[in-house]
């Protein structure tokens, strides 16, 4: 990818709000400040004590906007629920956000705090800080706030706060009922989300999902999502001798575990990144019109190897968007005996993958996970869901133990659905600009439980640059994105006959 792209996601434009509206000006500004208050509060996913603070906060913010609110237990950490007092005879959005976020180390971030919101501009070497009294006269679109889940989603939180402040100060009445469900988990896969949304399944119905995480497509423009993978993982374990053996005395006669597992991984899939287990790709059909939504999006698959740095894809679909229209099984980590400087000359004890399967909504989790242990007993394996005991090491000649991980399920809405052509039409009045429609999101987001329970079309809108390092260090979000978060949430709130 060239250089130019990444200097045009700096520049991102604010999507079509008015320069002259001092009213809004004054709410973007103040929506920058309260980012700055809510990432103050560390909010990593594995600790309670983090997320209860967080519960907090969003328990003020939203009731001082007349919201009524409930923190609801779960089998993990609570969820957070605020509804604005329903009128009937209006339709009802429910909004999922998270606002728990990824473990920090600071050591890696360019600023002392990963929770203190810093203000950078760009310059000719990267990025230059600045102080926030910069901005009382101006705010530059490009400039970012550098901090944990300003992106990834306080952010967009922050900013649904302040669309509601904006449409109570223009005195514009709300067109739906509005009901907010936020995760805490999100990060750490969301297990006891499924269960909670059967519990709570009258309390969150709504007619239309609207999902606001992620970020927009990396060409910068507003990007409406109907779906995304679900995902599942597994473990494979081989064996060897029962401690690491001298590789000069046992070499050619002990059996090596990563050379086992090399092989067996290595039959999984061909040369071109092809799944070869028969049945993987089982229901996936792309029609002419299907495959003209996916054409459309902007993509370069040239760019993106570039980009990434290799210099062919795999050959799962044609291009980037049709290969996220399939399962994939990926190898996310391998380990065995000892590398680098710490590299012994051994046949090692064991050897350890572990896969992740990204799911579509044609494929089911467990059956993946089925279909891949046959393959592996077809290789000649037996299966374990442990370790194995000495006596079963002596009896089976090649042994794999497997450990499971549970399944979140894909979910996709119907491109043809009124709804979804109607705020695509809208976004595009809006905004000035075609909307990239992406059918199925790469990364995994737990929608399917409330599309499955509340029996309601989902749509994700993101509203954060695409290259906000979420999860990583530097996490950032530009204030362009900040308006154009305030200005979707003011819109889709005020716009009346959005939903049929």
């Amino acid at each position: 990818m060239k250089k130019g792209f990444f200097l045009g996601l700096l520049l991102l434009s604010t999507i079509g709000y008015s320069q002259n509206d001092a009213l809004f000006q004054t709410q973007w500004r103040h929506t920058i400040d309260q980012i700055v208050d809510f990432v103050a509060l560390p909010n990593d996913a594995n600790d309670l004590a983090d997320i209860n603070r967080n519960l907090f906060w969003l328990e003020k913010e939203f009731s001082e906007r007349g919201f009524n609110t409930s923190v609801l237990p779960t089998s993990g950490a609570p969820l957070f629920f605020a509804a604005l007092p329903q009128k009937p005879g209006l339709k009802t959005f429910l909004i999922y956000m998270h606002f728990d976020g990824q473990a920090v180390d600071p050591a890696k971030w360019s600023q002392a705090d990963p929770y203190q919101v810093v203000l950078k501009s760009p310059d000719q070497t990267g990025w230059k800080e600045r102080p926030f009294s910069d901005l009382n006269d101006s705010i530059p679109e490009n400039w970012r706030l550098f901090g944990r889940s300003t992106s990834d989603d306080k952010g967009p939180i922050v900013a649904l706060l302040n669309a509601i402040d904006l449409t109570m100060k223009r005195g514009v009445p709300l067109a739906y009922n509005i009901k907010v469900i936020l995760d805490s988990e999100e990060e750490k896969s969301s297990a006891p989300l499924a269960q909670a949304v059967v519990n709570y399944k009258e309390l969150l119905a709504a007619d239309i999902l609207v999902i606001n995480d992620g970020p927009l497509h990396p060409s910068g423009a507003p990007t409406l999502i109907y779906g995304c993978r679900g995902i599942t993982t597994m473990e494979l374990t081989t064996y060897g001798p029962l401690v690491p053996q001298h590789s000069g005395h046992y070499g050619n006669f002990a059996p090596n575990p990563a050379l086992s597992l090399a092989q067996l991984l290595a039959s999984m899939k061909d040369q071109q990144g092809r799944v070869l287990i028969p049945g993987y790709y089982q229901g996936i059909e792309i029609s002419d019109q299907v495959n003209q939504v996916l054409s459309a999006v902007p993509d370069r698959t040239e760019a993106i190897a570039q980009s990434l740095g290799f210099a062919q894809p795999d050959a799962v679909g044609a291009f980037y968007q049709q290969s996220l229209q399939y399962p994939s099984l990926n190898i996310r980590g391998m380990s065995s005996a000892w590398v680098g400087d710490q590299a012994r000359t051994v046949v090692p004890a064991t050897a350890t993958a572990a896969l992740d399967l990204r799911l579509v909504v044609e494929s089911d989790g467990n059956r993946l996970k089925q279909l891949v242990k046959e393959h592996i007993k077809k290789q000649g394996y037996t299966l374990l869901d442990h370790v194995p005991s000495v006596q079963e090491r002596e009896r089976f000649a090649k042994i794999v133990s497997i450990t499971e991980g549970g399944v979140t399920d894909a979910f996709r809405t119907d491109l043809s659905l009124p709804f979804g052509q109607t705020l695509k039409a809208q976004m595009e009045s809006w905004y000035g600009e075609p909307v990239v429609q992406i059918r199925t999101m790469g990364g995994t987001v737990p929608i399917a439980p409330f599309v499955n329970a509340l029996k309601i079309p989902a749509y994700i809108v993101p509203l954060v640059n695409a290259d906000n390092n979420q999860h990583s260090p530097n996490e950032n979000i530009t204030l362009g994105q900040v308006a154009y978060g305030i200005k979707f949430f003011e819109r889709l709130l005020t716009t009346p006959n959005l939903v049929p």
